[in-house]
């Protein structure tokens, strides 16, 4: 019998998906965004929201259209070992090495800090950290009740707060929209384009979407068909919100610099407008905003890196995974949010490409006949041009030289491949090859023998 879920079902499955989705880091780049793209903003905005938005919806629908069981059989496509490197890599990104310490770490110097002296700061970082990542672990560590405690409680909380904030901006700006800093006065599409990846949401998606089918199957629904559609709901509901939300704040970032001047990052621009607006009221109910924000990601990245470590370690137990992976993370949420973006930049325009063609490749695969040697072709040449990128962002987030082997090779890249320099040099290269091993493919009659599991027919 099929299951057809209500509007309602597919509303706080969508407002769950949000909350995952929905960091401080969301808070904080389309306002750094805003302030910089000055009257830029709207081409700027286009293209934050593809990478922010569009993106992240595609990973959802993704993970559905496959019909592969997790990230790491979608992706062994390429080859079976490559799936569980780079399904490791993934997990471990948007887990406790950087997103989720990222979520603690902004919380405190956005929402906190502010009302914390200077002398005890790191004090005020650890009591709050170990208070934060204590509360992510109990909602963690029961990943069954995760659409009533996350979509049903917390998300509606965080979108409230947010609108009355930006309804505000709206109604009562701060002042004029000011010309466009250097970084997007020329290009600024595809500026904003790149300022996406700093989400992480499109990484993220990849993880979230089995939570979402997960979600969907736990209503009753059987399908494979109604499973999609009931996501593809799911993610517009969540997408929406983001959107309305993103360019609100992208917004309030471009009235802002008359009134604050150009912030280093976003979050002192939310600080302030709403300490503008509300006073003291506004600087908690900001607090409460980010803390949440921050909770409900933290919530959903120690679940998702929890049950994938178990499958790949059965002999471990969800909860022991779930509880040391929150220890990792508080522990690196108290190095400071400084240190966390440093080193998490290269490892983005690592990964971000190679997940981008993933996608990419997974709506095109019947086109050419599921063929891992498409796969392997594209994700090798999209590889060699994204490590190089992200060696080149290591190198400049450290603020050193290039090592002497990178230079040649930056050269040559810069010289010969477009939009390299906007940070897109793998994009032609992967059409390219994508074209050429589709065309072998049928040259050489090829049949889908390697088919992938989730494509295969069943009897």
């Amino acid at each position: 019998m099929k299951t057809k879920l209500s509007f309602s079902s597919h509303f706080f499955i969508g407002v769950m998906l949000f909350a995952l989705f929905f960091g401080a880091g969301n808070l904080i780049f389309p306002a750094e965004l805003g302030q910089n793209a000055g009257d830029h903003l709207l081409p700027a905005a286009i293209g934050f929201l593809i990478t922010g938005i569009g993106l992240p919806l595609l990973g959802i629908l993704a993970m559905g259209f496959s019909g592969s069981k997790d990230l790491q059989e979608l992706s062994g496509r390429v080859h079976p070992l490559y799936g569980i490197i780079f399904t490791i890599l993934l997990y471990l990104t948007i887990g406790p090495f950087f997103a989720a310490p990222r979520t603690g770490a902004v919380a405190y110097e956005i929402g906190i800090s502010p009302f914390v002296g200077e002398a005890h700061a790191q004090l005020g970082l650890l009591i709050f950290t170990f208070l934060f990542f204590a509360a992510s672990l109990i909602f963690s560590l029961y990943p069954a009740k995760l659409v009533d405690n996350v979509g049903k409680i917390l998300s509606p909380g965080i979108i409230i707060l947010l609108l009355i904030l930006l309804i505000m901006v709206f109604v009562k700006p701060l002042g004029a929209i000011e010309p466009a800093q250097q970084a997007y006065s020329h290009g600024p599409f595809l500026k904003g384009f790149t300022e996406g990846y700093n989400t992480m949401d499109a990484l993220a998606s990849l993880v979230f979407g089995i939570i979402v089918i997960q979600s969907v199957r736990a209503l009753g629904v059987k399908s494979n068909k109604q499973v999609l559609s009931a996501t593809a709901k799911a993610g517009i509901v969540a997408s929406s919100f983001l959107g309305l939300i993103y360019i609100g704040i992208a917004y309030l970032g471009a009235v802002s610099t008359q009134e604050f001047g150009i912030f280093a990052t976003g979050g002192p621009v939310l600080s302030e407008a709403a300490a503008y607006y509300f006073g003291t009221v506004g600087s908690v109910m900001l607090a409460v905003i980010i803390t949440l924000a921050c909770l409900t990601t933290s919530i959903g990245l120690m679940t998702a890196c929890g049950e994938y470590f178990h499958k790949l370690m059965p002999k471990i137990s969800y909860k022991v995974l779930v509880t040391f992976f929150t220890a990792i993370t508080f522990i690196f949420a108290n190095f400071g949010l400084a240190d966390i973006i440093k080193y998490s930049v290269p490892v983005l325009m690592l990964l971000y490409p190679l997940a981008i063609v993933l996608v990419l490749l997974t709506f095109l695969s019947s086109l050419f006949r599921h063929a891992r040697l498409v796969y392997a072709s594209v994700t090798g040449v999209t590889f060699l041009i994204s490590i190089v990128d992200g060696f080149k962002s290591l190198c400049e987030s450290l603020e050193i030289d290039y090592f002497a082997w990178l230079k040649p090779i930056l050269t040559f890249y810069t010289d010969n491949l477009p939009l390299y320099e906007e940070g897109l040099g793998w994009l032609l290269p992967a059409l390219i090859v994508m074209v050429v091993t589709t065309v072998i493919v049928y040259a050489t009659g090829k049949k889908s023998a390697d088919r992938p599991v989730g494509q295969q027919q069943t009897r």
